[in-house]
């Protein structure tokens, strides 16, 4: 028993610690109570964070001080961002359910030496400002996704550089679109009503 209560205290002792327990009791707490609770408490665990979010329910971090966030980020049901080698976040990004960002790998170059035993590999992963990341897809370590990028649901996007505007799928994910243009495409000219808006 001493031994589990040597263990609590130097959980305890280390802010990154301290955000663990806080994320176990908080994880499921549902509506928006949960939501803005979470973001409260998590905020100040943050690397840096915008003024406004929303972090749903079952959102699981590791290293969450590696993690940057921008202004209104949300952040979506059972999310997984492990922040080990940094993750950087812009402002107004969407992350669908069941997406997972992985900033750490295991090193393998040694095949005499078990996986477990050869360290990891860190790999800073950075999405701009305005990407929507489609539920169950996976950004491994090293990805960079330029601004405005749509990552469809399930894709898995290696540890490469995505321009901005892209729309992406498939795993590996490949550029299947491109949203550049699209604003001037959709825009219909207006009759003159004399209506001011």
């Amino acid at each position: 028993m001493a031994g589990l209560l040597k263990q609590l205290y130097w959980d305890l002792k280390h802010r990154n610690g301290r955000f663990q327990y806080f994320q176990a009791l908080l994880i499921d707490v549902p509506g928006k109570f949960g939501q803005s609770l979470r973001w409260k408490i998590y905020r100040g665990y943050f690397g840096k964070v915008g003024e406004k979010g929303v972090i749903h329910q079952d959102v699981r971090i590791r290293n969450i001080q590696n993690l940057f966030v921008g202004e209104n980020v949300f952040l979506g049901e059972s999310n997984v961002i492990q922040a080990a080698g940094g993750v950087e976040l812009g402002d107004n990004v969407l992350l669908g359910p069941g997406v997972k960002i992985w900033s750490a790998n295991h090193k393998f170059d040694d095949p005499e030496r078990p996986i477990s035993e050869q360290g990891y590999e860190f790999k800073k992963v950075i999405i701009g400002s305005n990407v929507w990341i489609g539920a169950n897809a996976f950004v491994m370590p090293g990805a960079v996704i330029g601004e405005g990028c749509i990552i469809s649901a399930g894709s898995v996007v290696g540890g490469k550089t995505i321009p901005p505007f892209k729309i992406l799928a498939g795993n590996p994910a490949r550029v299947i679109g491109s949203r550049e243009g699209l604003k001037n495409v959709n825009e219909t000219p207006h009759e003159e009503t004399g209506d001011s808006h």
